[in-house]
């Protein structure tokens, strides 16, 4: 074949011949079915096609067509398919001397007539089929490519392309069917093939159709086997970027819903090792098949929301989000040993997805990336004694802020990292970022204090916290962030320092480390020089007296620490006072910096696991008293007894009862009364609110009587009071 190619490129002008001597040999040995030599003679065209494009080619072609249209003319379905393979090798050349006289005719007929067989076996039928829509594109595609429309393409092949291709919408009902019924959804290969064919041969308009299709039939197979069910799923995420490449629809929060519902259904079967979560079934559920099961339905929300618009892709992360179990005033979790399993389960599998649908997400408004009514639930989920959770928390917020991919580059905790070699990527905080940063700073320091001070964190969460820390200070930073964020790390050291939770020694070196590893990165990025001495100092403090308190000894596979922490002298810790006067220096606020940073309490501390509910009460108490500025002036605070907290709890809980009654009331009213009555109830509101407004404005706006009751004007008139400001009349002219 090297010898004929070869031959062929030095005398082009043989080609001719060469294309009419395979052509009569093809032609023959088809006659004498030899189908052996057919396929080697069709190779030899194939390549040769392919190799040149001289403008002695289109005699070449002629005998190369010649041939196609013999095969097609075959009732073997195997040389029908043959020849369509080679007209698409065809179709996909750009001929240098495209031929205006060549007709298609017979080929928009014969295609036509292969997309509606009637084979009596289902797989060949479906092969068949599939060859004719293959070839109708050929077509298409050859036209549009040779200019060829003013001189061959007739209009009314398009009466036979679209019934062809509308007939074959069906086709896709009859290829699961014939999936279903030969067990070939597992291995996923040919079944994928099979739809990708479908999905590319109609048109985009259409393609919500077959997705439609697949969803139904994931549905009618919630029972099946796991491996069939990853099976459908696989072929919907092939199929369902196929689509979004073009049209998908209503179909976009249909097919996330649909696979959230399986995801629930998956994990069901995969704790009662049931599939009606009743009794067990004859049917054996091996866990590590719903295991992968459910990793195939992750990677798909991932595929598929990576190829929707940010405005579809934050829609759809809104709608995960709210389908995360999570404890709050208004929902409760489920109860029991086997509803906390599933809660567990439930919360880790959608986190996933939202980390996959996160990954690679790139919005550079952070109030339409993080609205408020994500973010609190996302937020809520830090809370949660699960260690799991947490992380996966911190990585879809990693992911949301990290929109220049500089995390690769925190990746690791370190105080030897020189930050002009890590070539971040940065740009100036918008006006956008300030608005969030003001909105939503406080919620994140606070969350990110409190998931530093967990016992359960390992080794993956503080490098969390260090990237979220410093990809703050990169893309979200202002001199306003610099200085909390400051602060916040120094009330992380007071964490490790005071040890009120009882934390161990391994926590307590993690939490030096990482305040070491972000105030030595905050003081490359501040370049205040005082700044960068004292952490310098400190850092070479830690290396002589205590290295255990720097990431680089803890932070390993095994990490060196040491037995005791309670005997450190003050010059390895840094010093909020020194920071305060060498930045306040130089222009940042000295007093703001001066103030140690105290999270703000919140009801998800009452509702979260970490604290029971006294505890969280008694800790309330202790902050506001510390906050006070009228501290010293308050009577002494009463004992707190066992008795009281009781009685707290008892009375939180009937008020909790109180205002969940009024509301649902409330609610009932204006969903069930009369619209007069609740235009009534309105109006009596307002017109009571304008009268308070008036009486607020008589007496803030009209002056008081003089001792005579009147006031003499500058001509020596007296007058009545002033007239009130949105009582007077002003000319025409001074009225805006």
């Amino acid at each position: 074949m090297e010898k004929l190619t070869f031959y062929a490129l030095s005398a082009p002008e043989k080609l001719d011949r060469i294309g009419a001597y395979l052509s009569e040999r093809l032609i023959r040995d088809v006659g004498r079915h030899r189908y052996g030599y057919v396929c080697i003679a069709m190779e030899a065209l194939d390549q040769l096609l392919m190799a040149c494009h001289c403008q002695s080619i289109n005699l070449f072609v002629e005998s190369f067509l010649k041939m196609v249209a013999k095969l097609l003319e075959s009732e073997k379905p195997n040389l029908q398919i043959l020849g369509t393979n080679s007209f698409v090798k065809f179709a996909n050349i750009e001929e240098d001397t495209p031929s205006y006289h060549r007709s298609y005719d017979f080929f928009v007929s014969r295609f036509s007539e292969m997309c509606h067989s009637s084979h009596d076996e289902l797989e060949i039928r479906t092969k068949i089929r599939m060859s004719g829509i293959k070839g109708l594109q050929g077509v298409v595609r050859k036209t549009v490519n040779d200019e060829l429309q003013a001189n061959i393409w007739d209009p009314q092949h398009m009466d036979k392309i679209v019934p062809s291709l509308l007939f074959n919408l069906q086709h896709a009902e009859e290829a699961e069917s014939h999936l279903d019924n030969h067990s070939l959804w597992e291995p996923k290969t040919f079944a994928i093939r099979c739809f990708k064919i479908i999905m590319y041969s109609i048109q985009p308009q259409h393609s919500h159709l077959v997705i439609q299709q697949l969803l139904g039939h994931l549905d009618a197979n919630s029972k099946s086997a796991a491996t069939v069910r990853a099976g459908i799923v696989e072929v919907l995420s092939e199929a369902a970027v196929i689509a979004a490449s073009g049209s998908v629809g209503p179909t976009v929060l249909e097919v996330f819903n649909t696979l959230l519902r399986q995801l629930r259904l998956s994990i069901d079967y995969e704790l009662t090792g049931s599939y009606d979560c009743a009794v067990i079934s004859t049917k054996i559920i091996k866990e590590h098949e719903e295991r992968m099961f459910q990793e195939a339905v992750i990677k798909t929300t991932g595929s598929f929301a990576s190829t929707l618009p940010t405005y579809q892709r934050s829609e759809v992360m809104l709608f995960i989000m709210s389908k995360v179990p999570l404890p709050s005033l208004h929902h409760a979790l489920d109860a029991g040993k086997a509803g906390e399993n599933r809660n567990r389960l439930t919360q880790i599998m959608l986190l996933k997805s939202l980390l996959q649908v996160s990954t690679g997400f790139q919005c550079s408004n952070m109030l339409t990336a993080l609205p408020s009514s994500f973010l609190d639930r996302l937020l809520s989920a830090a809370l949660m004694e699960d260690a799991d959770l947490r992380l996966f928390v911190l990585e879809i917020l990693i992911s949301f802020i990290d929109r220049h991919g500089n995390r690769p580059k925190f990746s690791t905790i370190s105080t030897i990292n020189d930050i002009s070699v890590l070539k971040l990527k940065v740009d100036k905080c918008s006006r956008q970022d300030t608005v969030f940063m003001k909105k939503h700073s406080q919620q994140l320091y606070r969350h990110i204090y409190l998931t530093s001070k967990e016992e359960s964190n390992v080794q993956p969460h503080y490098e969390a916290l260090y990237s979220m820390l410093a990809l703050i200070s990169i893309e979200l930073a202002n001199e306003e962030v610099v200085v909390d964020l400051i602060r916040l790390v120094l009330a992380v050291q007071e964490i490790a320092q005071i040890n009120e939770d009882n934390l161990p020694v391994y926590n307590r070196c993690a939490l030096y480390a990482l305040g070491a590893a972000y105030l030595n990165l905050i003081s490359q990025l501040t370049t205040v020089p005082a700044f960068c001495q004292h952490i310098h100092e400190v850092l070479e403090t830690r290396q002589k007296e205590a290295p255990y308190l720097l990431p680089e000894d803890v932070f390993v596979e095994t990490p060196r620490l040491t037995k005791s922490l309670d005997h450190l002298v003050p010059e390895v810790f840094f010093r909020q006072s020194k920071i305060s006067e060498v930045l306040g220096g130089s222009g940042y606020n000295s007093d703001r910096l001066s103030t140690p940073y105290i999270p703000q309490l919140t009801d998800e501390d009452r509702l979260s696991k970490r604290k029971s509910i006294g505890e969280t009460i008694s800790l309330q108490v202790e902050v506001e008293s510390r906050n006070s500025p009228e501290k010293e002036e308050r009577a002494p605070a009463e004992e707190i007894t066992y008795e009281t907290l009781k009685k707290a709890i008892v009375d939180s809980v009937a008020v909790e009862e109180q205002e969940r009654e009024r509301r649902r009331l409330v609610v009932e009213k204006f969903q069930k009364a009369p619209f007069e009555e609740i235009a009534a109830h309105c109006g009596a509101r307002a017109s009571l609110l304008q009268s308070k407004l008036n009486q607020i404005f008589e007496i803030t706006i009209r002056p008081p009587p003089s001792p005579s009751g009147t006031i003499t004007a500058a001509y020596g008139q007296p007058q009545n009071h002033s007239i009130p400001v949105y009582e007077m009349k002003f000319p025409d002219l001074c009225v805006y």
